[in-house]
């Protein structure tokens, strides 16, 4: 396997017009809608809006280039929100560039370290957790500006913005609220009819939401907070490349941050991408793709843009719209290039009330809340992972949720495992010479895996040992690790202390490969280690 091997080298095999041409609609289309929620994403975190276009242009097509999906969209996404508005309060924009930077580098080298198929192995009740927590949050962000509400600045912890909510709740401005759910009807109910639409179902409703309430605030000259009145509207030219000024005191500052954004944006960019393949039929390579989000992460920042990954909106829109090849990526790119410098002036009057009512519908639709609505169907360890992880995202921080998180799931599945490993006295019926032999020999079958989670086994073996001879049958155990062999070390040389001969039979596969690099066929002679049971109970009633 090639060490780096974008996707895109392997697509042009069997291309043709045809498959071009489906890639340009497709790329154009979700250019289109990636132009809102690109701007409303950035607005979120407490940047300007140009940072998400910027990002969705550069790391978006760095992303389908240098990818290991085919059709995988990336750029600025949801499940950042929360953690960018945290690092920009907290730490400043400038230290935001630079952990955006670290954390791609850390991408890389988790790519170039093959560690990528190491991320499905994140509990499903961790990512719903987080995912459903994250959804959460970045509703909650939304409701200052949903409700037009008078805040100067919104706190990154919870409580705080919860107080900080309820001390202006009596600042609503009816205009911004009527016009935030003017624009979430009109999401729904376009959703809802989308199909029977004709051709104009084909225009995402996020861009019909934002044009909508653009002109409707420019006809009436609506008093609510848009881009223009924020922002002074997005720029219609070019990112400009800028260093980002790096000491070793502000990267110690932001490693921390740096490896959230590192993992959150490994974790959503491979689930992207197994989303996706289960729509093509198709398989991704993630080392890949880990390090094209590396690469685009690292570069991003130098052009003003904020964190990217894979998109699933986006991913799902490309497919749906017919796009199979990263040339659908690259034109989604083009596009939203175009856009800003031949439209920009056009932004002025987005409403910011607008984008809050698509960033909740996003909120919604991104959340698993079935999930919760099911959970009695769940094993109690399941639930309480998956609950608290959920509330940690919200309370606390995402990255102790995830910590957390993992160490419930790591107990729980040390737990399950433990309780299948087991041990069984061979009966006297299947063994007629074992007759008799009640407190002189015992012969025991061991089940499942010897490893630090159930060593318990050998050592309640240990206090039964008999006083002339001990079988074990090890064809059942399917594996052992370095405390289990280190318990069966000490289990034999308890034998021998006490003058009871050690007999082992079954040894295979994994289990024999762990007992030779233990040395444990070098400390018992050839007479007690035998390929199965029966050879070994008959040799223990000669001895």
């Amino acid at each position: 396997m090639k060490l780096f091997h974008p996707r895109i080298l392997d697509s042009f095999h069997g291309y043709n017009s045809t498959l071009f041409t489906k890639d340009v609609l497709a790329g154009v289309t979700v250019g289109i809608v990636a132009l809102p929620l690109a701007m409303a994403f950035a607005i979120a975190s407490g940047l300007k809006p140009e940072a998400g276009i910027f990002t969705a242009i550069i790391a978006g097509g760095l992303i389908s280039l240098l990818g290991g999906s085919r059709v995988q969209i990336g750029g600025p996404a949801g499940a950042f929100i929360v953690i960018v508005y945290g690092i920009v309060d907290r730490y400043g924009i400038a230290n935001l560039l630079l952990a955006t930077a670290m954390s791609g580098v850390f991408l890389f080298l988790m790519g170039l370290l093959r560690l990528g198929t190491l991320i499905r192995f994140i509990p499903v009740a961790v990512i719903i957790g987080f995912t459903n927590g994250i959804a959460v949050l970045i509703a909650l962000s939304q409701i200052k500006e949903f409700f037009g509400l008078q805040i100067a600045k919104m706190p990154a912890e919870f409580f705080l913005a919860i107080q900080a909510l309820y001390a202006a709740a009596n600042t609503v401005n009816l205009v911004a609220l009527g016009l935030s759910v003017g624009s979430l009807v009109l999401l729904v109910t376009w959703r809802k009819f989308q199909k029977r639409l004709g051709f104009a179902g084909h225009i995402p409703g996020t861009v019909v939401a934002m044009a909508a309430a653009t002109i409707v605030t420019s006809i009436f000259s609506l008093p609510v907070d848009t881009i223009g009145s924020r922002f002074g509207g997005i720029p219609s030219g070019l990112p400009s490349f800028e260093w980002i000024p790096v000491t070793w005191s502000t990267a110690q500052f932001v490693i921390a941050p740096a490896i959230t954004l590192a993992l959150l944006g490994a974790i959503e960019s491979l689930l992207c991408a197994r989303i996706a393949d289960g729509l093509i039929h198709d398989r991704h390579e993630s080392n890949q793709e880990l390090m094209a989000q590396g690469i685009a992460n690292f570069v991003s920042p130098f052009f003003g843009g904020m964190p990217a990954t894979g998109t699933i909106a986006r991913t799902v829109t490309n497919v749906q719209s017919g796009g199979r090849t990263p040339i659908a990526g690259m034109v989604h790119s083009l596009t939203l290039l175009v856009i800003i410098l031949f439209g920009a002036p056009l932004a002025k009057n987005i409403p910011l009330a607008s984008l809050a009512a698509i960033l909740m519908f996003v909120a919604w639709n991104m959340g698993e809340w079935r999930k919760f609505i099911d959970l009695k169907q769940f094993r109690m360890p399941y639930r309480i992972t998956m609950l608290s992880v959920f509330l940690l995202t919200v309370v606390l921080d995402l990255t102790v949720a995830i910590q957390v998180g993992l160490l419930l799931a790591f107990i729980t599945f040390i737990y399950r495992i433990s309780s299948l490993s087991r041990y069984e006295s061979v009966s006297a019926q299947d063994f007629p010479v074992l007759h008799n032999q009640e407190g002189k020999m015992a012969a025991f079958r061991l089940y499942g895996s010897i490893f630090f989670g159930a060593v318990k086994l050998i050592e309640k073996i240990e206090t039964e040992l008999p006083s002339k001879a001990l079988v074990l049958d090890f064809k059942n155990v399917i594996y052992i690790d370095v405390s289990g062999m280190d318990a069966i070390l000490e289990l034999e040389r308890t034998c021998k202390s006490q003058g009871v001969k050690f007999i082992i039979c079954g040894f295979a596969h994994q289990p024999h490969e762990m007992a030779e690099r233990a040395g444990l066929f070098e400390l018992l002679p050839a007479n007690q280690i035998y390929p199965d049971l029966a050879q070994g109970i008959a040799a223990s009633t000669q001895l």
